[in-house]
C-alpha cells in the first residue's frame, strides 16, 4: 500500500515543501513466524519557495558588550547563590554606568540640648483678665529705635542667622533653581512682588480686624480689596469667622530681660481661646504644622516677649498659625497649645544663645581688625568691605 505524504520543513532559512512516497510495511507469516516483508520510502517531489523566507529576528543582546558583564555572569552561573558583595556591585555599577555623584545634603539631628537658663514663659502676676480690654479697640505700638537705648535685635533677624545646616542648603537650592528658571532679574522681580503681596494681605487683614462692625459682616458686603489679594482673603474667609476680641494689630513686643522685639501680627480669640495669630501666604499647601519651619518657634518668640511687656496687661499661652493661599483655597490652621508653645519656646531660648553667641564672635573679630588697622595703620580693601557689613548688621533689626 502506498501513502503520498507532504510535510515543510525550514532549509537554510527556506521553507521546503517535501512529498513522499511510502510503502507501508507489510506483514507476512511463513510457517507461523512473522516476517517483515520491506520497508522503503522514496522522494519524489522536491520544491523550495524563496518567497516565503524570513529574516532572523535580532536578539537585544546582541548589542550588549559582554564583556563588561562577565564577571558578573560568571557569578551568576557558577554558584545559585552570588558572591557579589555591595562593595563589588558598587564596583560592577561604577564600570558600567560611572562613579555614582551623590548631593552632598547634611543630615540634622534632632536638638537634645536644653537651654543654660530656662526663662519664665508665663509672668502670671501681671495677668489681667478684664472685659473692658476686649471690648476697646485695637493696640497698635510702633517700633521706635532710640539712639541712647542699647541694641534689640528682631525675632526674624535672629531666626535667620541661626538656620541649621539643613535649612540653608534647601534655601540656597530652592534659589539656585528660581535662578535657573526666572534669571537674576525675574528672580529679584518675583521676590518683590512676594514682598508686595504679604503688605498689601496684611493691609486688607488690618482693615477688616479694625472695624467696627463684625468681621462676618464685613466681609460679606462687598470689601474692594486689590487683585493680588482677593484670592488670600477668600482663602481665610472661614477663618475669620472664629476670631473675634481683637487686641493687638502689628505691635511691636520686646522682652524685658532678654532685649529682642518683634512684631505680632495679630492677638485675638480664636474659637474663644486667646492667642497670637501669624498670618502667612503660600503657593503650596502646608497642611502640616511641620510645613511652617520656623514660624512656631517665631510665634512663642513673640508670646514670650508679650507676657514680659508692660504695654500689655495680659497673658498669652497659645498661637495660632494661619497659611492662606493665593487661589483661594481654604486656608490652614494650625493651632499650638499651651504644651507646644512651650517646647518651641525652649528651642527659641537655644537660637537666641547661639545668636548671642554668634555676636560675641563677631565683636572679637571687629576689635581684632580694629587694633591691626592702629598697629599698622592700613586695611586691606577686603577688610573695610567686612567691617562696614558687620556695621550694618549690627544696626539693623
Amino acid at each position: 500500500m502506498y501513502l503520498k505524504c507532504e510535510e515543510l520543513i525550514v532549509y537554510q532559512g527556506c521553507f521546503v515543501k517535501l512529498s513522499r512516497m511510502l510503502i507501508l510495511k507489510r506483514v507476512v507469516s511463513v510457517g507461523g513466524i512473522i516476517v517483515p516483508h520491506c520497508t522503503s520510502h522514496s522522494v519524489r517531489n522536491f520544491s523550495a519557495c524563496h518567497c516565503l523566507r524570513s529574516s532572523k529576528p535580532l536578539s537585544p543582546y546582541n548589542t550588549v558588550a559582554s564583556e563588561r558583564y562577565s564577571s558578573l555572569v560568571k557569578s551568576i552561573m557558577t554558584s545559585r547563590t552570588s558572591s557579589q558583595t555591595p562593595e563589588t556591585l558598587q564596583a560592577e555599577d561604577e564600570n558600567i554606568y560611572g562613579p555614582i555623584i551623590k548631593a552632598q545634603t547634611p543630615t540634622s539631628k534632632p536638638d537634645t540640648r536644653e537651654p543654660k537658663t530656662l526663662h519664665q514663659f508665663l509672668h502670671c502676676e501681671d495677668t489681667v483678665e478684664a472685659e473692658e480690654l476686649e471690648s476697646g479697640p485695637p493696640v497698635r505700638i510702633l517700633l521706635q529705635r532710640d539712639k541712647g537705648s542699647p541694641f534689640a535685635p528682631s525675632v526674624t533677624r535672629i531666626l535667620q542667622q541661626t538656620l541649621s545646616s539643613e535649612q540653608i542648603f534647601y534655601l540656597e537650592r530652592w534659589k539656585k533653581r528660581m535662578i535657573a528658571e526666572l534669571g537674576e532679574d525675574g528672580f529679584k522681580e518675583y521676590t518683590q512682588n512676594l514682598f508686595r503681596q504679604g503688605k498689601l494681605f496684611h493691609s486688607a487683614l488690618e482693615a477688616i480686624l479694625t472695624s467696627c462692625v463684625t468681621i462676618k459682616d464685613k466681609y460679606s458686603g462687598t470689601p474692594e480689596f486689590p487683585a493680588e489679594v482677593q484670592g488670600y482673603m477668600e482663602s481665610i474667609s472661614h477663618i475669620l469667622d472664629d476670631i473675634g476680641a481683637v487686641r493687638a494689630i502689628e505691635s511691636t513686643v520686646q522682652h524685658a530681660n532678654l532685649n529682642y522685639v518683634g512684631i505680632v501680627d495679630c492677638v485675638a480669640r480664636y474659637r474663644g481661646v486667646l492667642c497670637v495669630i501669624d498670618w502667612k501666604t503660600s503657593e503650596k499647601p502646608k497642611p502640616f504644622l511641620s510645613n511652617t519651619y520656623d514660624n512656631p518657634i517665631q510665634v512663642a518668640a513673640y508670646a514670650g516677649a508679650l507676657n514680659t511687656d508692660g504695654n500689655y496687661k495680659y497673658q498669652v499661652e497659645n498661637g495660632l498659625i494661619v497659611v492662606a493661599y493665593k487661589d483661594g483655597t481654604p486656608a490652614h490652621a494650625h493651632q499650638l497649645s499651651a504644651e507646644l508653645m512651650m517646647q518651641y519656646w525652649k528651642t527659641w531660648l537655644l537660637r537666641l544663645e547661639d545668636f548671642t553667641e554668634q555676636r560675641s564672635s563677631d565683636t572679637f573679630s571687629v576689635s581684632s581688625k580694629n587694633r591691626s588697622v592702629t598697629s599698622k595703620g592700613k586695611v586691606p580693601e577686603a577688610d573695610k568691605i567686612n567691617m562696614n557689613y558687620n556695621k550694618l548688621l549690627c544696626r539693623r533689626a
